[in-house]
């Protein structure tokens, strides 16, 4: 690296830093929020939505359109990064490339370590993402939790499963477009229902998980299309690994 990249990029850390720490100092104390928003939605979540968890109802309900464009934004990335990392691999890909790497395993312990946290962090996942309206958590959280269960597959030296995933409609692929495509109709159907884009038209219910109205839908939609686009990105990465170890 030369003198003046180093010095750029020193200067720029610099600002970086010191925007941060310029912006956190001009945070409220800790409990001492004060604004109205706030206090409304955690005093009416409950008896407009039986939830608990005033944030997931203000992300899935009371502003949902906004989380539906940050959902398109992680699902045109994750399309973008799939589609630049399979024109590499096409370039470099060989026949019976990956084959011969699906052979190799890793050591007997991180095996045995990958395929038994698969089950309790998959566990941990749903429950995060089936309650989501009552508790801290929801689809967003539940989804990257859901994807590192699938992933310890893959650091587990399974690459015979990766070598599954090729081709241009996987089914992980598939789960994401559901997912996305699941929490846009969740909106039309609240169109068709009531007249406005995203209206909750479900009964909100009393007590327990099937309350929120179509909250814990949303929950299940989301959930599945980050774990299925960082699954994505994470499968596309490592094989790009391999491809590099082959050659």
């Amino acid at each position: 690296m030369s003198r003046g990249r180093a010095v750029t990029g020193l200067v720029g850390l610099a600002l970086m830093i010191g925007a941060f720490v310029w912006g956190a100092t001009g945070l409220h104390a800790f409990g001492r929020y004060n604004y109205r928003y706030g206090a409304i939605v955690a005093k009416d979540s409950v008896p407009d939505r039986s939830a608990t968890n005033s944030v997931v109802v203000t992300a899935f309900d009371y502003r949902a359109f906004d989380t539906l464009g940050e959902e398109f934004i992680l699902f045109v990335s994750v399309v973008g990064v799939g589609v630049l990392l399979r024109r590499v691999r096409s370039e470099h890909e060989e026949p019976g490339e990956i084959e011969d790497e699906a052979e190799q395993r890793g050591s007997e312990a991180v095996r045995w370590l990958g395929a038994v946290l698969v089950a309790p962090i998959a566990l941990l996942a749903i429950y995060i993402v089936v309650h989501g309206q009552l508790t801290p958590g929801g689809g967003f959280q539940g989804g990257v939790i859901l994807m590192t269960a699938l992933a310890f597959t893959f650091l587990g030296g399974e690459y015979a499963i990766l070598a599954g995933l090729r081709g241009s409609a996987t089914w992980i692929e598939v789960a994401e477009s559901a997912g996305a495509a699941g929490f846009a109709l969740l909106g039309f159907g609240g169109l068709i229902a009531t007249g406005a884009f995203f209206a909750n038209f479900i009964a909100k219910g009393q007590a327990g998980l099937l309350t929120g109205g179509f909250i814990p839908l949303a929950n299940i939609a989301v959930g599945l299309e980050v774990a299925s686009a960082f699954l994505v990105v994470v499968s596309e990465l490592l094989y790009q690994r391999l491809l590099a170890t082959g050659r």
